[in-house]
């Protein structure tokens, strides 16, 4: 009896392992999926993949051939646009490897909702995708273009977004999780960073565009979209995108540059920030109070007369730079106040956490709230290095002339 139960229980292992393979595919019967478009026209859905030619991504010598190969298919739904899309391509897509998702500019004003509903059910489809808007184009044009540097275009527009966020900051990396709770979240809306290309879909997706030692067309990521549930209601410009980020504790690095005096300018690299955000209720008045704390080097100095030897010098840089941070912030809160009438800072759900019986009359009608909604910017700034040189050698050239 042991000895048959013993059998019994490696019979079971064995069928475990043997089952894993039940559903395996093998890589001449897949097509890797590295990007994709999603664009609307009247009522159906225009689909474009970009799908990696393997051969050519790991080959190392030139080839006539390029590294993707892009398609693109018609539905009533997505899910319809990706099986009709079998009749044109000889592979079924896979998709865990997809780092890019981008949406036409199009269907965003129309309304992303039922989009992202297939893109989050679909057990096929990874979460740490990258999410985007074509900014003037359709997505599918922009997944045609070739980029140089990087062989795979939906790479290249991944690694782009994340460098940019974390050393320029007028953009934000948005993965799908994050954008649902956005547009379900009554005291939050969403953004979405742009993508645009500098020529047309038509130049950049000749393999002329990356032969070349300027390329003609290039992928350029930039601006921030404003939108109001599910739909994209405007574009916030790059100080404004700066400011927004600045408010949400999204700066990691950037280039601050503006006027040291009649004869030059000074960029100073930040190269720290925080943000505290604080939310008051009075007799039924919201309140945010912004606390950002700035640290930074001074990296390019062009004036002449400015010693930073002396401490004063440093003062009226840190004031001058506080006073264009508080500008850029305060800006760009009005525009979301009187222009897109959209909480894109969460401040809604500070509001909430403040107040709780103020935000349950209120969270219905958040929109008209929040237009009225008062605010105080603070900003402090702290130069922490001032490079190998305290005066510009610049003083002495002047001085020798």
């Amino acid at each position: 009896m042991k000895r048959i139960s013993k059998y019994v229980v490696i019979g079971c292992l064995i069928s475990l392992l043997l089952s894993g393979c039940w559903s395996k595919k093998e890589l001449d019967q897949i097509a890797l999926v590295t990007g994709i478009g999603i664009d609307k026209k009247g009522d159906e859905y225009n689909y474009t993949v970009q799908i990696i030619n393997p051969g050519e991504v790991t080959a190392k010598q030139m080839t006539t051939r390029t590294a993707v190969s892009t398609y693109t298919s018609t539905g009533r739904s997505i899910f319809e646009a990706i099986r009709e899309m079998t009749k044109i391509t000889p592979r079924m897509g896979y998709y865990s490897h997809t780092r890019k998702v981008v949406f036409g500019e199009e269907l965003a004003e129309e309304g992303i909702g039922k989009a992202l509903d297939f893109l989050a059910r679909d057990h096929e489809f990874r979460t740490d995708f990258h999410i985007a808007v074509a900014k003037g184009i359709e997505a599918a044009d922009l997944l045609k273009v070739l980029t140089p540097l990087e062989k795979v275009p939906a790479n290249k527009m991944y690694t782009s977004m994340q460098i940019s966020e974390e050393n320029w900051a007028p953009t934000k990396t948005v993965k799908i999780q994050e954008l649902i709770n956005s547009i379900i979240s009554k005291g939050k809306e969403p953004i979405l960073t742009g993508v645009y290309i500098t020529s047309t879909a038509d130049v950049g997706s000749h393999v002329e565009n990356v032969e070349q030692v300027a390329s003609p067309a290039n992928v350029i990521i930039d601006n921030l979209g404003v939108f109001k549930g599910d739909k994209l209601v405007g574009w916030l410009n790059t100080p404004q995108a700066k400011g927004f980020n600045y408010i949400t504790n999204n700066v990691s690095s950037t280039a601050e540059y503006m006027s040291c005096g009649e004869d030059g300018n000074v960029t100073i690299e930040v190269s720290n920030s925080e943000s505290k955000i604080k939310a008051t209720v009075n007799n039924n008045q919201p309140h945010i109070t912004i606390n950002v704390k700035v640290e930074g080097d001074i990296d390019d100095v062009q004036c002449s007369k400015l010693d930073l030897s002396k401490e004063e010098s440093l003062k009226t840089v840190e004031k001058k730079l506080e006073k264009k941070l508080n500008s850029a912030m305060e800006e760009v809160i009005n525009a979301t106040q009187t222009e897109f009438n959209s909480d894109i800072f969460g401040f809604g759900e500070y509001v909430h956490r403040a107040d709780k019986t103020y935000w349950k009359s209120v969270k219905n009608n958040w929109d008209t709230a929040y237009q009225n909604l008062t605010f105080k910017v603070n900003t402090k700034v702290e130069i922490i290095r001032t490079g190998t040189i305290t005066e510009s050698f610049q003083k002495e050239v002047e001085e020798g002339s």
